[in-house]
């Protein structure tokens, strides 16, 4: 089927002032457990697979040895339900003594002699999500904590709370972060609890605090999950673009490619989307089972190489018909004269049936007099220069529910 494209333009360049302090210049990478293994603490049921020190040292041997590293793949981020239901005597937060006998400190430092970074989560309310101590009149207390433990990533959660109450807290949360002199990142789930009052989402005022930040409902594992995020973000994209940079971050959710509830073509179809918008890669999955396609996938250094471009531009979708969308992000290198962009561009088919795709480069944005050469970066074949302004793009059969993913860098 061939599909004819009209096109609508926005402006693909925004300007914010956001948290500077120096870290996730680009967007981070690396493994969380939620998705995968949510709160599962029956660890005599499922040894392999519940929320214990055992899981994040076998999934930080992975990341280390099988090439995660190598490619960008940083932090092993501990989520929900790793914590005593009681503070201690003195208001300190503790690990579960059972699924954590070693203590939180001790896995921190396995992490780190892997060459890794370790990541936390919190909640700003009462109680976590799961209904273990959250941190609402410990900010402090909670932060000099992570800090003495060896924290690099804190993600702080907002279940419990008076909604009204965050845009103090979260603030505050950073600016005891700042204090305890250790550069911590910062994520925000601030605007995830406001999708149906947008009116009190700014993304400037968020950016001020927070390095990255949830926005929208959590993924699970289903393709029918990937396009709702897809979805809504490509609704709000002018205002996600708007409120961007390199160390502020949009966080669509974590990357579920490399379970089986997805096949290869949508797992590329969402780490192409991702990275389009310059998101956060945080792999949901198990390390250790991963299937060869789908461990291919993840570690494509083309595609990762477009999600951490250093202009951190947010890519929009810029034309759709039925069946597909266009997304185009400017990417480096940049013309040493005029400064014009390279692109990169997504054609991604939401239909159950293969599409073609033709179209002119100047309806993408693509119009410096000297041209452009196409790359495929699924497949990383070089598809020719495009030099004529009578030339023509022409994807390769988009797969269904999967997706065409080309650089144009400028010539």
């Amino acid at each position: 089927m061939y599909s004819a494209i009209a096109l609508v333009f926005g402006s693909l360049i925004s300007a914010v002032i956001s948290l500077d302090n120096g870290l996730v210049r680009t967007p981070p990478m690396g493994w969380m457990s939620w998705t995968k293994y949510y709160c599962e603490t029956d660890c005599v049921k499922y040894p392999d697979a519940c929320i214990n020190e055992n899981l994040y040292a076998a999934q930080a041997d992975r990341l280390a040895e099988d090439g995660y590293l190598d490619v960008g793949y940083e932090y092993v981020h501990i989520d929900d339900c790793w914590m005593s239901y009681n503070r201690t005597f003195d208001g300190q937060l503790a690990a579960n003594s059972s699924r954590f006998s070693h203590g939180i400190p001790w896995l921190a430092n396995y992490v780190h002699k892997r060459g890794l970074k370790f990541a936390i989560y919190e909640d700003y309310g009462t109680k976590t999500c799961g209904g273990y101590p959250g941190s609402l009149g410990f900010l402090k207390v909670d932060a000099d904590t992570f800090a003495s433990w060896g924290v690099d990533y804190l993600k702080l959660d907002g279940c419990n709370v008076n909604l009204d109450q965050m845009k103090y807290g979260y603030p505050e949360m950073e600016r005891h972060l700042n204090a305890t002199g250790r550069p911590i990142v910062y994520a925000c789930s601030w605007p995830a609890y406001l999708i149906d009052q947008q009116d009190k989402v700014n993304y400037t005022e968020i950016g001020n605090s927070c390095n990255l930040w949830r926005n929208f409902d959590d993924i699970s594992m289903s393709w029918r999950s990937i396009v709702s995020i897809i979805d809504w973000y490509v609704k709000f994209q002018d205002k996600l673009a708007a409120g961007q940079k390199p160390g502020a971050w949009n966080d669509p959710d974590m990357i579920i490619a490399g379970n089986n509830e997805i096949s290869d073509d949508q797992a590329r179809a969402q780490m192409t989307i991702w990275s389009i918008w310059s998101a956060p890669l945080i792999m949901s999955n198990d390390l250790r089972s991963i299937t060869p396609s789908q461990k291919k996938i993840l570690q494509n250094r083309d595609v990762i190489a477009i999600d951490q471009d250093p202009l951190g531009k947010f890519g929009k979708m810029i034309a759709s018909t039925a069946d597909i969308q266009l997304f185009v992000k400017q990417v480096t290198p940049l013309d040493q004269l005029t400064g014009e962009p390279s692109y990169a561009i997504a054609a991604l088919n939401r239909a159950t049936y293969p599409v073609n795709v033709t179209i002119e480069p100047w309806r993408l944005g693509l119009q410096n007099p000297s041209g452009y050469s196409l790359k495929d970066l699924w497949t990383g074949q070089f598809k020719g220069d495009i030099t004529s302004v009578d030339a023509r793009i022409h994807f390769d059969i988009v797969p269904p529910t999967g997706v065409a993913f080309y650089k144009a860098t400028i010539l």
